[in-house]
């Protein structure tokens, strides 16, 4: 226990960069996959048959080992945060995907009539009824992949992508646990935190009848 505390004296300022260095590493890489997994699994309910193919290739990619995925793009991309970022964001695909796709075609077709009859363009159906009511899941595959990736994110150090993967690796390679501890206990709080920050988004995004109906039941 001494070990430890002296190190987080000696240590202090540099975990500090390197707890912020694996939280940039680990939200650019979820903030990717939202951009491309929402619009896309919103596209997939449009083409239904598609859906099936897209995501079992994406399920087979989540299948490779994430060391794997970082040595692959080493000698397209060399080492550094963009290869780690590149290979974290295949891993958080998978997840927000098919959760958009299962959130908007679980819309009851009941509400998505009243909103033609009502002259809605497909589009402003997307923006304004189907989305909205599929936020809880959308936000559930969110935070679902970004507690994945802030834990996956350790890997990167593999690469000399920093973040606190840094201080794991060092402990396992030196056969000192307090090294170990640093990184592997920010890790846990980050990923706890950020948990329950989106939680917050969640409420904050969901329309209040969604929320009404979740608190009933």
């Amino acid at each position: 226990m001494d070990r430890i505390i002296e190190f987080f004296t000696n240590y202090g300022g540099e975990m500090l960069f390197k707890t912020w260095e694996h939280l940039y590493i680990s939200l650019i890489a979820a903030l990717l996959g939202i951009i491309v997994a929402v619009p896309l699994g919103v596209a997939l309910t449009r083409f239904p048959k598609s859906a099936g193919f897209v995501m079992g290739i994406l399920g087979i990619i989540q299948t490779f080992p994430s060391f794997a995925i970082l040595a692959f793009f080493i000698p397209i991309l060399g080492v550094g945060k963009v290869p780690a970022i590149i290979a974290l964001f295949f891993y958080s695909v998978l997840p927000i995907l098919r959760n958009t796709y299962t959130g908007v075609n679980g819309v009851k077709r009941s509400l998505l009539e009243a909103g033609r009859g009502m002259g809605m363009t497909g589009w402003e159906r997307i923006r304004y009824v189907e989305v909205p009511l599929a936020i809880p899941i959308i936000m559930a595959g969110i935070r679902l992949s970004t507690v994945y990736l802030i834990g996956w994110a350790t890997l990167a150090a593999y690469i000399g992508a920093g973040g606190l993967g840094d201080y794991i690796f060092s402990g396992l390679n030196l056969y000192q646990a307090e090294f170990i501890v640093a990184g592997a206990v920010p890790v846990t709080i980050l990923a706890l935190l950020v948990d329950l920050l989106l939680g917050r988004i969640e409420e904050k995004v969901t329309p209040k009848g969604i929320r009404k109906m979740k608190e009933a039941v």
